[in-house]
């Protein structure tokens, strides 16, 4: 990886090891610090499996004891698709114990998007479920590993193996250690995490990060936020995104307890909440509209709700104000991206809510931003328009293999630019305003649009064709596809829906068909997709 580097200055880098934002330390060395504590603390549940810390780490060891034997060395890429099962957990840092680089897929992603990065990665190992919503995932990995010659060990949980792969049921639910396992030691600025996110190119771009740039994020928001040991953190957010990622080290850099949900349902969490006493829930608007909703008709004991951390889009004034009459909590607004460790500004707890609303917050401890004119370095004036540009400890390496993707997401004066457009407003919080790149954020989950765009070019009754977010209330946008179709063609939703499903994740499917004479474009050819969307709405304008 030899154009992975440490972005910041090396005047930066001395500053960050001096202050403790970098205390030259691993994953590995937390969870040890944490065990050799309070080996007995229960670290996680998911309401049926109860995992103390020595337990955790007992079964890191062990599947990283079965990685090893299996030619799973130092550099080597393994990718895990497992959805929020508490396995997830130690295989993925049992990854890091034999010095490879682990790589989360989205549960939701299909062969085209799996395909995609283990080949952009030359993956030498996938762990997966065998199965899960009624879709294989075995025989998808087996259908692709005849044309991905060097994916070497595949791996099977909750679910029996087929030739050419391996169940790890057996080592998780062992108990104690290896023998004889000697686990690789670490350098805390080597890469030992790699995830896919979406720019301005159209592809996925692997995005680096090492032990120093992905704990500093969690270390700063655990101190800005107060938390500590006797917290209870509830996670329905995906272990395969980045902010799922990260709220598992907060939670094992606080050494508290960790509640895992499957998957999102308000009942659930709202029980979960009561039983569990959870103190501390990161979550999008859309799911604290979907509790409130249950609140309305169901009482919980939500009393030892103390911190809700809320982002992917802007929360509502009103569901703040909703929130406050049934919780004693803060509710906190978070501003964030992978490229920049995941957390960036937020609110505070001595904010006042109704004056903070549609901002999100200040700058953490350590974290700097700066608004400027689009296209170029410095800053803008407050309350001006500009580019969102960060710098700060959690910055990540750079994308894997993508030095022109490197260049132009860096400034000449190394800040990175974040595609988003924000404001400063008089109260020095920052303000998001819209956005130059052309992902879309559905809930919280974020795509390019050419991906969808380049597999509906092949379908028979499309001429051109453009996929664009429409604002959401619920979810901060919604898909739109719009169409020119060929001629003498007609066009149904659900004729693009069945054609896409077996292709690309469930969140990136049209959920309502345009279609259009002409796409609007650049002199260049280039669609004008603010133009579309503001066409779409100015003619639902005139039929409301």
């Amino acid at each position: 990886m030899k154009d992975i580097v440490l972005r910041q200055s090396l005047a930066d880098q001395v500053r960050y090891r001096s202050n403790g934002c970098w205390p030259n330390e691993t994953f590995a060395d937390v969870l040890r610090a944490r065990v050799a504590s309070n080996p007995n603390k229960e670290a996680l549940t998911d309401g049926e499996t109860r995992l103390s810390y020595l337990q955790l780490e007992d079964q890191i060891l062990r599947v990283a004891n079965l990685l090893a034997k299996n030619g799973i060395k130092e550099g080597d890429i393994v990718a895990v698709q497992l959805p929020n099962w508490f396995e997830f957990i130690p295989i993925y840092f049992a990854i890091e114990r034999v010095g490879a680089i682990g790589v989360p897929i989205s549960i939701e992603y299909r062969s085209r998007e799996v395909d995609y990065v283990l080949r952009e990665t030359d993956c030498r190992g996938i762990i997966i479920c065998r199965e899960y919503k009624r879709f294989d995932h075995l025989e998808m990995v087996d259908n692709l590993r005849t044309d991905l010659p060097n994916l070497d060990f595949v791996g099977v949980v909750r679910g029996e193996a087929r030739d050419g792969s391996m169940s790890l049921d057996s080592v998780i639910a062992d108990s104690g250690r290896p023998d004889n396992f000697v686990e690789v030691e670490t350098n805390p600025d080597s890469v030992m995490r790699m995830m896919f996110t979406s720019g301005t190119t159209g592809l996925p771009k692997g995005v680096t990060h090492n032990h120093n740039t992905s704990l500093w994020p969690a270390r700063m928001l655990n101190a800005d936020m107060g938390v500590d040991k006797e917290d209870v953190m509830l996670l329905y957010l995906p272990l395969a995104l980045n902010w799922g990622y990260l709220s598992v080290l907060q939670v094992l850099l606080a050494g508290c307890r960790l509640v895992i949900m499957e998957k999102f349902s308000a009942e659930a969490a709202l029980q979960a909440i009561a039983t569990e006493k959870v103190t501390y829930l990161a979550t999008a608007p859309a799911s604290i509209v979907a509790m409130l909703t249950v609140l309305e008709q169901k009482e919980y004991d939500l009393s030892s709700l103390r911190s809700v951390i809320t982002g992917g889009t802007s929360c509502p004034l009103e569901t703040i104000r909703a929130f406050r009459n049934h919780i004693d909590g803060d509710l906190i607004e978070l501003y964030g991206m992978l490229e920049c460790g995941g957390y960036h500004t937020y609110t505070r707890r001595t904010d006042d809510p109704e004056r903070v609303a549609g901002s999100v917050g200040k700058c953490g401890t350590e974290m700097r931003l700066r608004i400027s004119p689009i296209g170029g370095i410095g800053a803008v004036a407050d309350g001006e328009r500009g580019e969102i540009q960060s710098q700060g400890p959690g910055t990540h390496l750079g994308y894997f293999k993508r030095p022109e993707a490197n260049a132009e997401a860096f400034t000449d004066d190394g800040w990175f630019r974040s595609g988003d457009l924000g404001m400063i407003d008089t109260d020095g919080n920052l303000r998001i305003v819209g956005r130059l790149k052309e992902t879309i954020n559905r809930g919280g989950k974020k795509y390019y649009p050419r991906e969808v765009e380049e597999i509906l070019y092949t379908h028979p009754k499309v001429l051109h064709c453009a996929v664009v977010g429409l604002p959401d209330e619920r979810l901060g946008e919604s898909n739109c596809l719009c169409i020119v179709p060929r001629a003498g063609e007609e066009a149904e939703l659900h004729e693009f829906v069945d054609f896409l499903r077996d292709e690309v994740a469930v969140f990136k499917l049209p959920e309502r068909l345009e279609v259009c004479s002409e796409l609007p474009r650049t002199p260049t050819g280039k669609i004008q997709r603010h133009k579309l969307v503001e066409q779409i709405l100015d003619r639902d304008k005139a039929f409301s």
